[in-house]
């Protein structure tokens, strides 16, 4: 049986930083929207603003954090149990496979994927309740099957090359501007370009991960989005997922918000990750990269964060 350790190595716990990210963000541009932080604050204190209190704004962004991490656990658990029960992750490296090495039954895996959806679930509701956007039922709903059917049900879209599409819109466009929605109630340009910059890393994360397993998805008959593209351009892609985001932090500038220049220090640790992709490192030596990666998306969604809110 799978000790605790085991446990959280099968969460792949690498992957969060990148649930954190789009809250980062989006409680960024809520408050950037409503004038910035200081401005915020101040009218906070004085009740003069007809907005959400501050206090509201942490409540929102931490339920809003809770839904992206577990939805991301789950997703995690529901990807181990789906790939083991087809035998996709016999052959795999990187972080322990809880259901394909047998460490855990497979019921008990695809049990704690759900636990995790339903934990997310009830999070989105408490969220939803407070915001009364009830609409967002659907979206919720939405999100839970995208991180079940990537790897589960009889045709799963990351079997069909449509994983880094799905990545984007839910973990980068849907958590980012969901995020900054339930907590103002409109959206922002400069939102939407950090949502679609989280996205884009994210789906970098996925991109490196799946040319790390070219060859074992191949055999499987996994064909993911890097198995379509071939090696070389596989890699390339990387890099144009990795360096698109800052390009658009002009859009947040030109809205107003020239403090979101403190994400270019983000390049800093994007440098690593992309000399090892570019050099076509192969196997066990892309797996520093997909940490990185994910690092690099936190770092940079903490900074535009901050930019957004200054």
């Amino acid at each position: 049986m799978a000790d605790a350790a085991q446990w959280i190595s099968g969460a792949r716990l690498r992957t969060l930083p990148l649930a954190l990210a789009p809250v980062l963000i989006g409680t960024g541009a809520a408050i950037g929207s409503l004038g910035g932080f200081t401005a915020f604050i101040l009218d906070d204190i004085s009740g003069k603003g007809d907005h959400v209190s501050f206090g509201q704004i942490l409540l929102r962004g931490f339920l809003a954090l809770l839904v992206s991490l577990c939805l991301q656990i789950g997703s995690n658990y529901a990807n181990d149990y789906s790939d083991g029960i087809r035998g996709t992750d016999d052959e795999r490296v990187g972080p322990v496979r809880l259901t394909a090495t047998r460490l855990a039954e497979p019921h008990e895996v695809k049990r704690a994927a759900f636990i995790f959806f339903g934990l997310a679930g009830v999070s989105g509701i408490v969220l939803i309740l407070i915001s009364q956007a009830w609409w967002f039922l659907v979206v919720g709903a939405a999100a839970v099957a995208a991180a079940w059917f990537y790897t589960g049900g009889k045709r799963p879209y990351g079997y069909m090359g449509l994983g880094e599409v799905f990545v984007f819109v839910f973990f980068g466009l849907v958590a980012t501007l969901g995020t900054m929605w339930m907590q103002v109630g409109h959206l922002s340009l400069s939102g939407w370009a950090g949502a679609v910059s989280i996205g884009s890393l994210a789906s970098a994360v996925l991109m490196v991960n799946n040319l790390r397993d070219i060859p074992t998805d191949i055999e499987a008959g996994k064909i993911t989005l890097a198995v379509r593209m071939g090696d070389n351009a596989a890699r390339i892609a990387y890099a144009v997922l990795v360096l698109l985001p800052f390009s658009l932090l002009a859009l947040a500038i030109l809205d107003g918000h020239p403090a979101v220049a403190l994400a270019i220090l983000a390049l800093v640790p994007a440098l690593n990750p992309l000399k090892t992709v570019l050099s076509g490192t192969t196997g066990p030596g892309l797996i520093p990269p997909i940490k990185s990666t994910g690092l690099t998306g936190l770092a940079f969604s903490a900074l535009m964060g901050l930019g957004l809110a200054l």
